[in-house]
């Protein structure tokens, strides 16, 4: 057999009096070392005081070839007790010296079965040799962590109960112990040694061992917790341990180490009782007797002491971990977790999430710890790369490596008889304009239309009696109120339509419009063309200089304060405007009286029309026409009674009445302090602790049909979330300023708990509250990295600044004690829900204040943009709105189209107009993700402006816009649903058209496009992500697919076009808040059925793309370190136009041969490393875990702290899943 060759040393003579000496030992092997026991010892003495004496040695012994294995020949040929004492030193001398190369060598000979197998020999012997115990311990507990089958041989070769039996005998030996105990806590990483070492009472010795707080054998004691903690990985010994009450005894023992360690020194001996703690109660019955014992109190009380000091953090990193785990878990306060609304389906299929949903009993299901879910141990990661490893293995397994599926093929399984029908919505395609006067006035150039922008609402129903908010507060000395019926009939009667006037008239700094028509690149002269020649000549410098930054950005100073700002701007609207409060429609009497709380009906509380703010008030507030040329709040109204949801909503929210004006200062990322999630846990812990100090007491609950605010007689605060938009099903005050929230599920659906919006009043100022909103399921948010809720403040909108502020302290995400139904889980057990947190103040007495969880933007707000949109339109602007179909909530869904008109009606022109390309753009198929809106009304708002570049725009393509995608969902307040209760983006594939109508009538718009080979030259589905910063693009390419896979190709099984990569590498000059290393262009299997996938692959579309805008802000460019607002996303949006823009010039110089070839420039950057994960039933989340990894047990980045086990394997699910 050959043997491996080992590395040589340098420095080492070929011959010396070592190598003599090793040459005589080996002769001696066999028989002669047992004849002549004297003379080995007196050879490997030498041996030993050379290399004791000289570095060299060791070296030179390593250097040969042959040197170790003649050495462990030796031992292991040897009967002689002094002998293999002496080999044994001269081991435990090579191996003490180098970074572990040795150690391995030494494994590679045979060396560990050498030790056990002299182990057993020498423990036969009676008495066994104490010193030869003690040197083969040291070595074993040497060499045992570097031998990944140490485990293994020590159980083979009897070794476990030598070193056990060696422990009892020697209790009192401590030097001897030690070395025992380093060998047991080896031998108990590996579970099956671990369950053994319990049955030959390894545990009850270890309690024999650990002892109350003292001075001495301090090391001896930290090696048995470790050991000790290895043994109760085991959900056996787990259970020993509680039986034989250790529980207690391990939380006596650390009070007792606590308290008398006042100096500090003995850190690890209290980590490792806690450890002992932590593994114990990974089972259902060490956690009850944890709490039997008192556990939650001490650890407590023993964490609130250690906060100050911050190296004690591994300790209370530890405990919040214990108490966590151990702390009761308690269903949600809901009757059931199904929606709190019921919508009834057509029909439902059978087999899927809402079939599955009913077909349960009531109630909320088996939230009770019935398992043992979690007792097996959380094992101690190695390394992070070891984690990374499993991860990319992991998630890897999500990438599409079916050739045959990443190959884009039209499958147009349609017949075109069926999609003729969809040729009414492309009149442009045959449109002649023999009928228009193309150089006329506007009322000479009308569109063809489906549906004018009225038709769009239903206006065959019915309008709904509709509430318009009124303030609860005592108007203001200065704005007068009405005696006189005439005057509040008057008030009522005559709307506010702004003139044309008031649309273009200049408002007062610092609220500024944004003005999507006049970008400009901010690097270079803004050049005003007096000619179009001359604003061709322009457009062409711009588009072919290199790229240049689009910058909406108004000259502010970005580091100013946001709140300061506001307080010291004052109002910028001069211009007021009087409304009734409140203001009733059609002559129906309003069911809410006054507004603290939203109070339907007399029944519920309701203040009565005498009150302050009552009927007799008029209010002066903000005309925001002036900064908001797209918002009517009058028009608004119209648009509310014309929208149908399921709750039959017949209020108003203030903020979608009055508008929001994007500030323009920015608002910085939170900054999150330390301790602060540490601290929170810590206070809903107190409630176990505490229980009487804790109200319990429901304001707020949909769950009660006709009166969700529950009359309280005390101060609490009163909540409204009857609105279009709104969520909010159930508020809880738990302590005298505090709340616990709970949001409603998606209506169908039995969780999707993420966006909120929600009304607020009866506060009082100067007073701190805090809101826990307790039944989230994403396992990690942007709110942990510096996101904060918006709130908008009536009192401040009626004085002039009408706007959403970012806003809330101390916020932070973590998970709760409320356990989430197995149903709601997918049939996994042992999940929780997590609690989103923040504090906040309010500056106004009697205010009402909104919280949302992004800027709202409702269907109704849509319907009156578009409807602004049209008003407009000037002769060069051809624009139809057409109703694309009817939603299951009896919904409109409009589409709309936007080109440029002919220059004239010659065949030439006309030609042009028909033939442009097509750009086919989507959003808000999620309804909690409202940037998609605000970015697509940049888009709407730069396609309708009169710049040259908007111009240019319509002249280059002709665009089909489905602005809401999902407006059902919209309405209702759901996160990511239909009414159907499934997730519309994953229904692209096969959807059905009664359940998915607006999927079902898009995609066949683009089928239709396909066969009469008009396919878009881009298709975009406007998207927003809640778990990354920056603007980013999700494509798909064939090439970067198979490099992210194990997948074998040819080079000519990957030919493909590299202009994917073209418009998001425009973006990236131009777009300050797009990000190109965060794009990805990975085809997942998991995203096979997403709008992007399928259009690229079933329509042949290859800039098929999803763009994802953040909920939360930048971590580059200008806009680093700052959240992201309104006027970003809309600036997004018409710097999406550009980038089309600059796409179109582009590909015609590539056509022409001249130019920059911008796909062949960009290819050769490299595709950045992209993991992705299948996704799981409970979320089928886009999201991924953001990247920067945080500790939930607490904020330290000490080694020591110890992640928790549930969140880990919950973020493994879900990490860098690509969202669309």
């Amino acid at each position: 057999m050959n043997k491996p060759k080992m590395a040589s040393e340098k420095g080492v003579p070929s011959n010396s009096s070592l190598l003599m000496l090793l040459d005589q030992i080996e002769r001696m092997n066999g028989e002669a070392m047992l004849r002549d026991a004297e003379l080995a010892r007196h050879v490997t003495a030498k041996i030993l005081h050379l290399i004791q004496t000289q570095e060299k040695s060791g070296r030179e012994i390593m250097s040969k070839g042959s040197g170790m294995e003649v050495i462990l020949a030796s031992l292991e040929n040897c009967r002689d007790v002094q002998t293999t004492l002496n080999i044994l030193y001269i081991l435990t001398e090579l191996l003490s010296v180098g970074r572990g190369h040795r150690v391995e060598v030494f494994i590679s000979k045979g060396g560990t079965g050498i030790l056990f197998q002299i182990l057993i020999s020498a423990s036969k012997e009676s008495p066994p040799s104490v010193e030869l115990m003690l040197q083969l311990h040291s070595l074993l507990a040497k060499v045992g962590p570097k031998d990944r089958r140490f485990g293994v041989k020590a159980r083979l070769s009897g070794a476990l109960n030598v070193t056990v039996n060696l422990i009892k005998q020697n209790l009192q030996n401590t030097k001897l112990l030690l070395p025992c105990l380093h060998v047991l806590r080896v031998y108990s990483s590996n579970l099956v040694n671990a369950m053994s070492l319990g049955k030959i009472e390894g545990v009850e010795l270890m309690f024999k061992i650990i002892g109350p707080y003292s001075k001495k054998n301090t090391s001896l004691l930290k090696v048995a917790l470790d050991a000790l903690g290895a043994l109760l990985k085991s959900k056996t010994n787990a259970r020993r341990a509680v039986d034989g009450g250790y529980v207690a005894v391990l939380l006596a023992l650390y009070q007792d180490w606590h308290r008398n360690d006042t100096r500090c020194r003995h850190i690890l001996i209290r980590k490792g009782l806690l450890v002992c703690l932590r593994n114990v109660t990974n089972i259902k019955l060490g956690r009850k007797a944890f709490i039997d014992a008192d556990g939650m109190r001490i650890l407590l009380n023993s964490s609130t002491e250690c906060l100050p000091v911050r190296t004690l953090d591994p300790l209370v990193n530890t405990s919040s971990l214990i108490m966590r785990k151990c702390f009761p878990k308690n269903r949600l306060p809901l009757p059931t977790i199904k929606s709190a609304f019921h919508f009834q389906l057509p029909h439902i299929p059978a087999g899927g999430p809402v079939a599955q949903l009913y077909s349960h009993p009531p109630g909320v299901d088996d939230v009770v710890d019935d398992s043992d879910d979690n007792e097996e141990a959380e094992a101690d990661t190695d390394t992070e790369n070891d984690e990374d490893e499993k991860d990319n293995c992991m998630l890897n397994d999500d990438i599409e490596t079916d050739l045959n599926k990443l190959y884009p093929k039209r499958s147009l399984c349609r017949p075109f008889e069926d999609l003729k029908v969809y040729e009414r919505f492309f009149l442009e395609l045959s449109e002649d304009f023999q009928g228009y006067t193309l150089k006329g006035p506007k009322s000479t150039n009308s569109m063809p239309s489906s549906a004018s922008p009225s038709s769009l609402s239903a206006s065959a129903r019915s309008p709904r009696p509709v509430t318009v908010p009124s303030a609860q507060t005592q108007p203001p000395n200065d704005i007068p109120i009405p005696s006189s019926q005439e005057d509040r009939s008057s008030t009522k009667g005559h709307g506010t339509q702004p003139s044309s006037s008031a649309l273009t008239s200049t408002p007062s700094p610092p609220l500024t419009p944004l003005d999507l028509d006049n970008i400009h690149l901010s690097k270079g002269k803004k050049e005003e063309a007096s000619s179009p020649s001359d604003g061709d000549r322009v457009i062409e410098k711009e588009l072919v200089s290199p790229f240049e930054c689009v910058s909406l950005e108004e000259k502010e100073d970005l580091n100013a304060d946001a709140s300061e700002r506001v307080r010291q701007e004052g109002s910028p609207i001069n211009a007021t405007r009087h409304i009734q409060s409140p203001l009733l429609l059609g002559g129906i009497p309003t069911l809410r009286v006054g507004s603290g709380g939203s109070n339907l009906g007399s029944d519920c509380g309701s203040e009565g029309a005498d009150e302050e703010g009552g009927e007799g008030a008029v209010l002066e507030v903000p005309d925001t026409a002036r900064l908001l040329p797209l918002h009517n709040p009058d028009l608004y109204v119209e648009m509310v009674k014309e929208t149908c949801s399921v709750p039959q909503y017949a209020e108003v929210a203030y903020p979608d009445y009055f508008g929001h004006v994007a500030p323009t200062f920015k608002e910085p990322l939170l900054e999150r302090l330390y301790g602060v999630q540490r601290s929170k846990i810590f206070q809903d812990i107190e409630r176990l602790i505490h229980p009487n100090d804790i109200l319990d007491k429901v304001v707020y609950d949909l769950d009660i049909p006709n009166c969700p605010l529950v009359k309280d007689e005390g101060e609490s605060l009163k909540f409204n979330s009857q609105f279009e938009s709104g969520n909010l099903r159930k508020a809880i005050r738990v302590r005298k300023y505090e709340y616990d929230l709970v949001l409603n599920a998606d209506i169908n659906s039995n969780h999707y708990h993420q966006w909120f919006y929600f009304e607020v009043s009866g506060m009082r100022v100067g007073v701190t509250y805090r809101f826990n909103i307790i039944n989230c399921e994403k396992s990690n948010s942007q709110f942990n990295y510096g996101m904060q809720v918006l709130m908008y403040s009536v009192q401040e909108a009626i004085s002039g600044r009408p706007c959403w502020v970012r806003t809330g302290t101390d916020i932070c995400y973590y998970k709760n004690y409320f356990a989430r139904s197995s149903i709601a889980a997918g049939g996994q057990k042992g999940k929780s829900y997590y609690t989103l947190t923040f504090s906040t103040s309010f500056s106004h007495k009697d205010d009402v204040c909104y919280f949302a969880y992004h800027y709202p933007y409702t269907f109704s707000t849509l319907k009156m943009h578009l409807s602004k949109l049209e008003d407009l339109r000037t002769p060069q602007i051809y624009l139809r709105q057409d109703v694309l179909c009817e939603t299951l909530g009896g919904n409109h869904c409009p589409l709309l189209t936007i080109t440029a008109m002919p220059e004239s009606k010659s065949s030439n022109h006309i030609y042009q107009f028909r033939n442009r390309p097509l750009i086919f753009l989507s959003a808000r198929v999620h309804p909690g993700e409202t940037n998609a809106s605000w970015v697509m009304k940049g888009t709407l708002e730069f396609l309708m402006g009169t710049s040259t570049l908007a111009a240019s725009l319509r002249e280059a393509y002709i665009f089909k816009i489905v602005p809401m995608l999902n407006p059902d969902g919209v309405i209702n307040g759901n996160h990511r649903c239909s009414l159907s209760g499934e997730d519309l983006n994953r229904q692209w594939q096969s959807p059905n058209p009664e359940l998915h109508p607006t999927i079902y009538h898009t995609k066949s718009l683009l089928q239709y496009l396909a066969h009469i080979q008009r396919a878009p030259l881009v298709f975009c589905d406007y998207h927003g992500h809640s778990r990354k910063k920056n603007v980013f693009m999700y494509g798909c390419s064939l090439k970067e697919t198979v490099w992210q896979s194990n997948i074998s190709a040819t080079s000519s099984d990957l030919q493909e076009d590299l202009g994917y990569r073209s418009l998001p590498k425009i973006l990236s000059e131009i777009a300050p808040a797009f990000s190109m290393a965060s794009s990805s262009f990975v085809v997942e299997r998991s995203k096979e059925s997403t709008a992007r996938v399928v259009v690229w692959r079933e329509i042949g579309v290859q800039r098929s793309y999803t763009m994802e805008s953040t909920l939360c802000g930048c971590d580059q460019g200008k806009y680093k370190g700052y959240q992201i607002g309104t006027r970003e996303l809309e600036e997004m949006g018409a710097q999406f136009c550009v980038a089309l823009l600059r796409l179109k010039r582009l590909i015609g110089f590539r056509n022409h041969q001249h130019g920059w070839d911008l796909d062949n420039d960009v290819i050769t950057i490299p595709a950045k490393t992209v993991s992705s994960s299948p996704t799981t039933y409970v979320m089928e989340e886009d999201e991924p875990s953001f990247l920067e990894a945080i500790d939930y047990s607490a904020e330290s980045n000490d080694e020591d702290a110890e992640p928790e086990n549930e969140l880990a394997d919950e973020a493994q699910e879900n990490l860098d899943q690509l969202s669309d």
